[in-house]
């Protein structure tokens, strides 16, 4: 039986208690223990889970393998920089860090001791998109809404870093070309920093993809869409539910399927929709168990450092877009 790992929390708050619910369902893991800045966080964890509360974040560290920071964004480079130092693998809630300067440290730091570090872009492991990922090959038109009711939680950063860095990484994943262009404007309506945004981006490759984000809108919404050479998929990451249209050339179109005439002599097109079954799993779950499996196996993990540098510095780019525009 392979050693459990042990991993301590950093950071108490709405996700850090996600965190520890989901690592004590998981059984590579053991947890050591958990430390936030303000006390009473900590121990209201304590409290639910029983996991020790830790006084510092360095006597966690010293005593465990892995540091999950689940911390806030602005705190994401100090806790992991510490871990690192410390000779911890490290997972690292989204954005990787603040500044494109601090994520670079991180992606050098791990790279130059071996150390594991995983960012949390939980959408990868969302059931949906795992059903639909074997569909898509080479995209050229994407399509994403990303709305969520106001929550003061996340305003310390810009909707871009809070909610579209979700889709600049799915985007970057799924095109795996290098960006040309890209245009945003975006609008602070109830905060310092813009809570709604548009992005336009532009792959070498051909493809755009047209990103909504909104923090202030009236009801949820997680969907992507993806337009391809004879297929179409639409995943809806917050149902949990994907569409795939196929379409093929026929020269005899069957009666009972639905088909699409392209003309005298060009044949018909015949479309097949697909709706797979999604297996129920818990996303943030899934993926700090294939960190597990990364850090036990040598392999690289799923979303590496330098997939959340890359996002970052998509989302960068589109926050200076959007502050050009506004000059």
């Amino acid at each position: 039986m392979e050693k459990l790992l042990r991993i301590g929390i950093l950071g108490a708050g709405h996700l850090g208690r996600i965190h520890v619910q989901q690592l004590m369902e998981l059984p590579e893991y053991e947890i050591t223990g958990i430390h936030d800045p303000h006390p009473g966080k900590t121990a209201k964890v304590h409290d639910e889970f029983g996991v020790k509360a830790w006084e510092s974040p360095a006597g966690l560290i010293a005593n465990c393998d892995v540091v999950d920071v689940v911390t806030p964004t602005l705190a994401h480079h100090t806790c992991a920089l510490q871990a690192l130092q410390a000779g911890r693998h490290v997972f690292i809630e989204k954005p990787i860090t603040n500044t494109l300067d601090q994520a670079r440290e991180i992606v050098q730091l791990s790279g130059s001791t071996g150390l594991k570090v995983q960012v949390g872009h939980v959408e990868r492991f969302n059931p949906a998109f795992v059903a639909a990922r074997g569909a898509l090959a080479s995209p050229m038109f994407i399509e994403t809404h990303r709305l969520a009711e106001f929550n003061p939680r996340g305003t310390d950063v810009s909707v871009v870093l809070d909610l579209m860095i979700h889709d600049l990484d799915i985007i970057l994943h799924v095109t795996a070309s290098p960006v040309t262009a890209v245009h945003a404007s975006g609008v602070a309506v109830v905060s310092d920093t813009p809570d709604i945004a548009n992005a336009r981006i532009a792959f070498a490759n051909g493809c755009v993809a047209n990103l909504t984000a909104s923090r202030i809108s009236l009801k949820k919404m997680r969907k992507s869409r993806f337009f391809q050479r004879d297929a179409y998929i639409a995943v809806d990451m917050l149902k949990k539910e994907t569409e795939i249209m196929r379409m093929r050339t026929v020269d005899k179109p069957d009666p009972f399927a639905v088909t699409m005439d392209l003309g005298p002599g060009k044949g018909h097109r015949e479309i097949a929709f697909d709706k797979p079954a999604i297996p129920p799993n818990n996303a943030i779950r899934e993926e700090l168990r294939s960190f597990a499996h990364a850090i036990r196996s040598g392999n690289q993990p799923e979303v590496p450092a330098s997939d959340g540098l890359a996002a970052l510095e998509l989302a960068h780019r589109v926050l200076q877009a959007m502050e050009s525009r506004s000059l």
